[in-house]
């Protein structure tokens, strides 16, 4: 999950820090910066794989470092962030809802660490977020974010300033109006190095500590550490409240082909480490043998057979999947899965608790091994499937859906339709059958103002066509903007066809 830290850069934060046991002057900027430090420390030992943002806001903001895995790099931004004026978090809360967006999407959770010198300001006490607890102003605010979050605060200030006081219940609000998900962070007693770099790491203790479990197989097992690591499941449910947490301990069950398995819906998916702790603990007989919290990377885990390696080959030759439990009536699988031509991980797809999660396999514990079978239920062909699949052929008639999951996919089809529009008149039929395509996408999602968007952008079209161009494609660009504009666009049963003209019908 990616993380931002948004660091205040007001004025407010050059105020001195009057430490008795030093000498020197500091600033709260100064213990801002040896706190994120703390925690790019924690990051780099227990969370190497996780992507981090700096991003700077005082009255606008600005990206310091994009997202990256660097974590020197990160810091060496942090001497030279330059002081700027007064504190407006609206800007920067709306500045990270659009960082977010663009570079990973609605469907990612992720973390933002907001570190402020505890003082909210005179303007946003009385700015949006006040008028829209009074319901004066329902848009326009960037919380709660369109993405899953959990919002942090970090206070660098003395537990009783006045300014920081009249602030954590602001702060507070923030948080629950992105759904409570994070916590305000304030240093124990004076204000110094120490008590801010245990504040930073309590932090990472709670909401950035790496999980370590163990993966078993009968008398098999080995540690493993998930990345990301896995969320507790806290939703309701028909008419109970579901609460699960994934086990310490995953164990197999039973293995099934990947064809028979397809793609169910999933509610978490997690890349797969092997985790170490010594020579002995590699393939252990031992099924409760402990995790270890050893680094991953150590350098004899090359020279140490693993039963996670063993599992992950395996899964990769045999294009099989391994169906395990995380939790009680909690199920998951295990398969390989290449992100290039010449690497593949393990990774650990985690479903929706239930024993019902993939319709077409039944209930998942009532699944037995085929020695438990008198006859065999593929028959005699082995390549046939006993589960309701979809079968693998292609028909001639079959058509895949419009899917927007992200801007990406709407700007291309789009685009696509753009590229004919060029080649009019001689693309005329690939054109109307791609705009027909996305106009009853449109509707098939009740996105209406597509339509409109997508006649305007067809007649700025129309009058960037050059001098040379056919003069049916300025015909046929009009024909379909005036169509889509019109009440029988919104009629499913209806297409849009070429304007029948003197260059396309033959008349003179």
């Amino acid at each position: 999950m990616p993380t931002i830290l948004l660091l205040d850069v007001s004025l407010s934060m050059l105020r001195p820090i009057i430490i008795p046991e030093s000498i020197e002057v500091y600033q709260r900027r100064h213990l801002a910066a040896h706190g994120i430090n703390t925690l790019l420390d924690y990051m780099a030992a227990n969370c190497r794989l996780e992507f981090t943002c700096l991003m700077a806001f005082s009255s606008l903001w600005e990206i310091v470092c994009p997202f990256t895995r660097d974590y020197d790099h990160l810091k060496s931004y942090l001497s030279n962030i330059e002081i700027y004026d007064r504190t407006c978090m609206e800007t920067a809360l709306e500045g990270v809802k659009n960082t977010v967006l663009e570079e990973w999407g609605a469907g990612v959770l992720c973390q933002i660490i907001l570190i402020t010198d505890g003082s909210a300001g005179s303007n946003f006490r009385t700015s949006r977020l006040t008028r829209r607890e009074n319901k004066q102003d329902k848009v326009g605010f960037a919380l709660p974010f369109p993405f899953s979050s959990k919002l942090h605060i970090m206070c660098i200030g003395q537990p009783d300033e006045a300014s920081l006081l009249a602030s954590i219940p602001l702060y507070q609000n923030l948080i629950d109006l992105n759904g409570s998900e994070g916590q305000v962070f304030v240093p124990e007693g004076s204000l110094n190095h120490k008590s801010v770099e245990a504040m930073f790491t309590k932090l990472a203790d709670t909401y950035f500590a790496p999980f370590h479990g163990q993966i078993t197989c009968g008398h098999l097992s080995s540690n493993i550490q998930l990345f990301p690591p896995p969320q507790p499941f806290n939703r309701p449910w028909d008419f109970e409240w579901i609460k699960r947490s994934v086990a310490d301990k995953i164990e197999i069950c039973g293995f099934l082909d990947l064809n028979d398995i397809s793609s169910p819906a999933s509610y978490s998916r997690h890349l797969v480490l092997p985790s170490i702790t010594n020579k002995s603990d590699a393939v252990s007989i031992k099924p409760d043998a402990e995790s270890g919290d050893e680094d991953i990377g150590s350098s004899d885990d090359g020279k140490t057979a693993s039963f996670c390696v063993l599992l992950h080959g395996s899964l990769k030759v045999e294009s099989m999947v391994a169906v395990c439990s995380v939790g009680e009536d909690w199920y998951g699988i295990l398969y390989s899965w290449a992100d290039s031509k010449k690497k593949s991980n393990l990774m650990l797809t985690i479903f929706e608790p239930g024993v019902g999660v993939i319709p077409w396999l039944g209930k998942l514990d009532h699944l037995a091994p085929l020695t438990d079978f008198k006859d065999h239920p593929y028959g005699e062909d082995d390549s046939v499937s006993p589960f309701p699949l979809k079968p693998s052929e292609k028909r001639s008639y079959a058509q895949g859906c419009v899917v927007w999951i992200r801007q990406s996919g709407l700007q291309a089809d789009i685009q696509k339709i753009l590229r004919y529009a060029r080649k009019l008149p001689e693309k005329t039929q690939n054109f109307y059958k791609e705009l027909n395509r996305l106009r009853k996408a449109a509707l098939a999602y009740g996105f209406l103002e597509l339509l409109e968007r997508m006649a305007s952008i067809l007649e700025r079209e129309c009058t960037l066509l050059p001098g040379t161009a056919h003069p049916d494609a300025a015909l046929q660009l009009t024909h379909a903007s005036n169509m889509l504009r019109t009440s029988k666009s919104h009629d499913w049963s209806q297409n849009i066809y070429p304007m029948r003209t003197k260059f396309t019908s033959g008349d003179v």
